[in-house]
C-alpha cells in the first residue's frame, strides 16, 4: 500500500494573523517603511483576517478612519502594542500612562482585547548603544513586576483589555532565567506573556517547555523563527539586536527554529482560544520583500493545521 500522508492537526483554537513588523514597520514614520494603505491591501490579500495596530501612529489613529479601512479589507484588529520602563519606578508613571491610555483608546476602539507590552531596550534602539545595564537591581525588578500589575490593572478597568507582556531581546526579560523570574513576581490574574517564538529562542529559550511548563500564563503568541548559523553569529560577536536583524536573523518559517508545528500543537493542547500573530523582524528591507514571504507564510501555516 502507499503510504499515506496524515492530515495535519487542526488547529482550531489559534486566530492566526500577522502585523506591521512583518512589512519592515518598527516606527511610526519612517521613509523606509511601506505607506500604510499599502500594508493594509497587502496583509488581507496573503490571507490574513487579523492583525495589531503595530506602532502608534503608523495607522491612522483616529477610529473612525481605521474602522472603516480595515472593514472594507475584511481585517479585524487583535492588539495594539506599547513600550513601558516599568523598572524607573513610580517616577516613570505619568509619562508611561499617557502612551498606554492613547494606544488603548483605539485599541479597545477596534474591538481588540490585548495590549502587547514591550519592555524597553537597555540599547538605544537606532544607534545600538547601551544605555543602561544589563541586568536589574533587585530594586528594579519589584519595580518592575510592581508596575505591570499596577499598569494591567488600570488597563483593565478604564479600558477592559488584558495585557501581555512580551520577552524581547536586548531588554530585560528575554532569557528563560529572566522569563521565570518575572512570571513567579507576578499575578496569574493580571500579568500574562505574549510568546514570541523567535525571540525567546534568540536569547535561548525553548517555546514549548515554557508552554508546558507554564501554560496558564501564555495569554498570546507572536510566530517567529531564527536562523540558527546568523544567530550563533551574533551571539560569538554580541552583535546588538537591530543590527543582527539586519543581517536577516530572523527568517522565513520554515527555514528555521524553533519548528512551528510542534510549537502550535502545544498552544492548541491549552485549550484555549490564542492568536497567533505572524512577525518577521525586517527592518528595513525593500518594499516588494513582505508581500510573497507573507503569503508564503500564510500557506505554511495552514499546512500544519493552523
Amino acid at each position: 500500500m502507499p503510504a499515506s500522508h496524515a492530515a495535519p492537526p487542526v488547529l482550531d483554537r489559534l486566530r492566526v494573523g500577522s502585523a506591521p513588523d512583518s512589512w519592515g514597520v518598527w516606527f511610526p514614520d519612517d521613509e523606509q517603511q511601506v505607506p500604510w494603505q499599502r500594508f493594509l491591501d497587502e496583509v488581507a490579500e496573503a490571507g490574513y483576517e487579523w492583525i495589531e495596530l503595530g506602532p502608534y501612529g503608523y495607522l491612522p489613529t483616529d477610529p473612525a478612519v481605521l474602522r472603516d479601512e480595515i472593514a472594507r479589507r475584511g481585517l479585524k484588529v487583535s492588539a495594539g502594542t506599547i513600550f513601558t520602563s516599568m523598572h524607573h519606578g513610580p517616577a516613570a508613571w505619568d509619562k508611561t500612562w499617557a502612551h498606554v491610555s492613547e494606544v488603548a483608546t483605539l485599541t479597545q476602539a477596534m474591538g481588540a482585547g490585548h495590549l502587547v507590552v514591550i519592555p524597553s531596550f537597555w540599547r538605544d534602539d537606532k544607534t545600538a548603544e547601551e544605555i543602561e545595564p544589563r541586568e536589574l537591581t533587585a530594586e528594579q525588578w519589584t519595580h518592575l513586576t510592581t508596575g505591570t500589575e499596577r499598569l494591567a490593572q488600570r488597563v483593565r478597568d478604564e479600558f477592559g483589555l488584558d495585557i501581555v507582556v512580551h520577552p524581547h531581546a536586548d531588554t530585560h526579560i528575554d532569557t528563560e532565567e529572566h522569563v521565570e523570574r518575572f512570571l513567579h513576581a507576578t499575578d496569574s490574574d493580571l500579568v500574562n506573556l505574549c510568546l514570541d517564538t523567535g525571540h525567546y529562542a534568540y536569547c535561548g529559550g525553548d517555546s514549548v517547555k515554557l508552554i508546558r511548563t507554564y501554560g496558564e500564563r501564555i495569554g498570546y503568541l507572536h510566530l517567529k523563527q531564527v536562523d540558527p548559523d546568523i544567530l550563533g553569529d551574533v551571539v560569538a560577536k554580541g552583535t546588538p539586536f537591530g543590527p543582527a536583524v539586519k543581517q536577516g536573523v530572523m527568517c522565513e518559517p520554515p527555514l528555521g527554529v524553533p519548528a512551528l508545528p510542534p510549537v502550535l500543537e502545544a498552544a492548541q493542547e491549552l485549550n484555549v482560544d490564542l492568536f497567533a500573530i505572524v512577525e518577521q523582524d525586517m527592518y528595513p528591507c525593500p518594499p516588494d520583500q513582505p508581500f510573497p514571504i507573507a503569503e508564503r507564510t500564510r500557506r505554511f501555516l495552514r499546512s500544519c493545521g493552523a
